[in-house]
């Protein structure tokens, strides 16, 4: 945690004018609604509260954190979503807004290697941030590479210093914003995909899917997926790999008692229906929210964390929407969805790492099944999840606490979920007892699995889909939907469907783009709802 509050020093030096925590503002003072409680509407209602908002979160789900909720079941624990932390002072910021250290509420624990890729021969590939271990484990699998992938990784961090660092933050809300990074993206071949620019460095076909897989975790496919997003390589090997001592629900746990430490209000079990609108003063403004149970709240401010598309198609009438009209979002290119299996042993798997990522006999044919044809294919690619690699107390002593995501297609596939389920889930049980968790039918004690038709009815993710809007060029940047809404005042929206994208650091950015669109809460004392 020493490492992580010395990188917000150096990167974010302007948190630290806030180390006497800010007053919870009175009831009187203008009035924010987020919805939803994930990290993002967490990350924007402490942001929001430390400038003196008042701040009332609405989520349908009986607990904050969204897809990064929390299952318990048998002494197990099992993080529903996001399974590691790879820029953690984004975190440590909102707590030192707060006038706090992250390190009181939340022990974050490296974790190596980052990720043990196995591909389908049985091969693998130990993926770490120490740049002499990574030149040999690239030397052992095709030495002739090396030159060529230190110079990705040189590539890599020149898109990170201004894709992430000086972009990441910064709102898309004109097109002349666009067009001021243009001519650096251009340099950056930012046109080119991630696996055209990995092919462009090196040429073994195993270490091109070793250092194109990324995009995968943010939603997209490595095959249309802008290169700007090689970026990742780099903010992993600068920052690391984290893991928060109990979960990451351990992380929600800490964001939400910061927001309640603001004066802040959460509202669990309600579902928004309608975003209000206002057009009394001529240009719409959303004015509030209205519930499932038909109440409504009035607020000054309006910040959706609820997938993009949804909020779009679902809570705001069509008529008050120019640009986010329906045809233009039914046309737009949506993530894959997941297929993710929980489940418990009652024994202990000490050779397997905390994320292991199990690579397939297909890989660009399989991303096509998945992206485009929207087939559900009979073989898959894996990440397996083991938090008890890394805290034994998520499972009963002696148990291991694991889950496996397969990539498969959003609702747009022909696929009845209801009665493939269950074979599917079998399919992926034998596949990983033959591969690296031998006899574990024999050793599952607990099992849950969640489908895309859970993302569509539990999230309420447009198509199912997991990371709402696909990554790529040309629903990037200023073409994603804006942070600040383009048809609404006073409509703001995070999370992983607005700029800059999914995964952690991408969704605490949307957040952090706030502090540029909001208006101060000054603008609004003397109408305060």
């Amino acid at each position: 945690m020493e490492l992580v509050r010395a990188l917000t020093d150096r990167i974010l030096p302007e948190a630290k004018t806030h180390t006497g925590g800010p007053t919870p503002p009175g009831p009187d003072a203008p009035h924010a609604i987020v919805i939803g409680a994930g990290f993002g509407g967490l990350a924007a209602a402490i942001r929001l509260g430390a400038r003196g908002y008042r701040v009332t979160i609405v989520d349908r789900l009986d607990q904050p954190g969204g897809r990064a909720r929390v299952f318990r079941e048998g002494g197990y624990v099992f993080d529903a979503g996001p399974t590691l932390v790879t820029a953690p002072f984004l975190f440590e910021e909102l707590w030192t807004l707060c006038g706090r250290r992250m390190a009181d509420d939340v022990d974050l624990r490296p974790t190596l290697p980052f990720y043990r890729i196995r591909f389908d021969d049985g091969s693998t590939f130990e993926y770490t941030g120490d740049a002499d271990a990574m030149r040999r484990e690239v030397a052992r699998l095709s030495p002739d590479d090396v030159a060529g992938y230190e110079a990705f990784v040189r590539k890599s961090q020149a898109i990170f210093d201004v894709g992430f660092t000086k972009l990441a933050h910064a709102p898309f809300s004109h097109p002349v914003d666009m067009a001021r990074v243009a001519p650096a993206m251009i340099r950056l071949e930012s046109y080119r995909t991630v696996a055209g620019l990995v092919g462009k460095y090196v040429k073994d076909p195993k270490l091109r899917q070793v250092l194109s897989f990324h995009p995968l975790l943010v939603g997209g496919n490595p095959y249309d997926t802008t290169s700007i997003y090689t970026l990742i390589a780099y903010l992993e090997r600068k920052w690391g790999v984290w893991f928060p001592m109990g979960g990451t629900g351990e992380l929600v746990r800490g964001l939400a008692k910061l927001h309640e430490g603001l004066g802040g209000t959460t509202r669990l079990g309600e579902t928004v229906e309608e975003i209000t609108i206002d057009a009394a003063g001529g240009r719409p403004r959303a004015s509030g929210v209205r519930l499932a149970s038909g109440e409504t709240l009035r607020a000054d401010v309006v910040v959706s964390n609820a997938d993009s598309a949804y909020t779009y198609y679902h809570l705001v009438p069509e008529r008050w929407r120019k640009r986010w009209t329906n045809r233009r979002i039914e046309r737009a290119k949506f993530s894959m969805s997941l297929f993710v299996w929980y489940f418990g042993t009652k024994r202990r798997y000490e050779d397997v790492a905390h994320h292991t990522i199990l690579l397939g006999p297909r890989y660009r044919e399989l991303l096509e099944d998945i992206f485009e044809r929207h087939v559900l294919a009979e073989d898959f690619s894996l990440y397996l999840h083991r938090p008890t690699a890394t805290d034994p107390s998520m499972a009963p002593t002696g148990h291991d606490a694991f889950y496996v995501l397969s990539p498969v297609p959003h609702l747009d596939a022909d696929v009845d979920w209801e009665e493939r389920t269950e074979p599917y889930r079998r399919a992926i049980a034998r596949h990983l007892s033959r591969t690296v968790l031998p006899g574990l039918e024999d050793a599952l004690t607990v099992s849950k699995t969640l489908t895309p038709r859970g993302f569509a009815s539990d999230y309420l993710a447009f198509k199912g889909a997991a990371f709402g809007i696909r990554p790529n060029l040309l629903q990037s940047a200023y073409f994603r939907p804006h942070n600040a809404s383009e048809d609404l005042d006073g409509l703001f929206l995070v999370g992983a469907g607005t700029h800059p994208g999914a995964g952690m650091p991408g969704v605490l950015s949307t957040a952090r783009v706030l502090d540029s669109v909001v208006p101060d809460p000054a603008r609004y004392a003397r109408t305060a709802r």
